[in-house]
């Protein structure tokens, strides 16, 4: 018999501030609803000097590796489409500052905001081979768009990690998966830009034409039909868009949803992104940390996720609600996360936005800034040097 797989554990961090789009609105001279209504977003996590997609990778991690410790963590996956080198793993840094395992593979994978689901289903192969093996899936993004641009408000910080293995927890994932890749320049950041460049209404079309075409190869699989779910996790690159995603998913199917179904089926994912912004990788699986967190018991119930990553490939997998879930969920941990960023003012953000690592190899100290458990101290001889605090 073939045991299930899926999530045993998940761990959320974010940045030490958090900038209000009260503040950005009123620099802009517009109407501050347009950003907590219009797009669904009240504040944005931004990193501090001394942090990185390193530190709060390892912020995300630690706990899951002080609950379980290392035994049979032979992997380690780390999604990103902010890396901090062309060649390194992000995911090596880790090793002195969590204690990652010597005899394990650690590789990073990217394709836009898809790579945390990437992650996840390599994962669970790796496991279905060897249900003894264990692996850790970290998602880790800080999305960042040029200053006075629409992209701007929907910005933000965050990392996920997921121990994923045999007779999980927390979410068993189903079977079958869904898939849709098509080449589509929509979103995507040249080598030589350190902001990315968006077509939004080229982006948003293609996540709604993805969304329902993952779902239709979905259906021929076999999988379930869209009234068995009872919730619905999108990738929200600002919350509004998974709104408009599941209406268009819906009708795209002959139903004709009112508000208060699309609320039902998705406003607890929102909970989260809407205060920390996008994330990209992390996105999609901080929606369903907030889902867990917040909805009544899931138990036995399944969940749909949709992963939508920009270039463009997407997925529409499910899984079911473990017994006892609400045992391992870290809810008190992930509030305190978001609710103990310091507020950011107006000129340190646009300071934060606009600085340039060196490109010298001199010696570069890091003013200490954040009061996160890992920090970036130094860059020297174009190495990045991290501590713990």
């Amino acid at each position: 018999m073939t045991l299930p797989v899926g999530i045993h554990d998940i761990s959320f961090a974010t940045t030490h501030y958090a900038l209000d789009h009260a503040v950005l609105a009123d620099r802009l001279g517009v109407d501050v609803d347009k950003f907590y209504l219009g797009i669904g977003q009240t504040h944005m996590s931004v990193a501090a000097a001394d942090e990185d997609i390193v530190t709060i990778a390892a912020a995300a991690a630690k706990p899951i590796l002080d609950r379980h410790g290392l035994d049979g963590v032979r992997t380690v996956l780390l999604a990103t489409e902010t890396g901090v080198d062309q060649s390194k793993a992000a995911g090596l840094y880790l090793h002195p500052l969590i204690g990652l395992p010597n005899a394990a593979r650690v590789v990073e994978l990217k394709q836009a905001c898809y790579g945390g689901t990437a992650g996840l289903q390599f994962a669970a192969g790796l496991i279905a081979r060897d249900p003894s093996q264990r692996v850790l899936v970290i998602a880790a993004d800080i999305a960042k768009y040029e200053l006075d641009t629409p992209g701007e408000p929907t910005q933000g910080a965050a990392a996920v990690a997921m121990l994923v293995s045999a007779d999980p927890a927390i979410l068993r994932l189903d079977d079958h998966s869904g898939l849709y890749s098509a080449d589509i320049m929509d979103f995507w950041r040249p080598n030589y830009r350190t902001a990315a460049v968006v077509d939004g209404k080229t982006s948003v079309n293609a996540y709604q034409k993805a969304t329902q075409e993952a779902w239709s190869d979905y259906r021929r699989g076999g999988g379930r039909d869209l009234t068995e779910f009872a919730a619905f996790c999108y990738h929200q690159p600002f919350t509004k868009m998974a709104y408009k995603a599941h209406r268009h998913l819906l009708e795209s199917q002959g139903h004709n949803p009112e508000s208060a179904d699309i609320e039902a089926a998705i406003g607890h994912t929102a909970h989260y992104n809407r205060t920390v912004g996008n994330s990209y990788t992390a996105s999609l699986y901080l929606g369903l940390a907030a889902l867990l967190d917040h909805a009544d018991d899931l138990t036995g119930l399944p969940l749909a996720c949709i992963s939508y990553g920009s270039g463009s490939v997407a997925e529409f997998f499910s899984g079911t609600v473990q017994p006892g879930y609400r045992t391992h969920l870290r809810t008190a941990a992930n509030k305190a996360a978001i609710g103990s960023r310091a507020a950011l003012g107006y000129e340190r953000y646009r300071q934060l936005h606009e600085a340039v690592s060196p490109i010298d190899g001199k010696y570069h100290p890091v003013e200490a800034e954040t009061a996160r458990p890992f920090r970036l101290a130094a860059i020297s001889g174009h190495k990045r040097i991290y501590e713990s605090r």
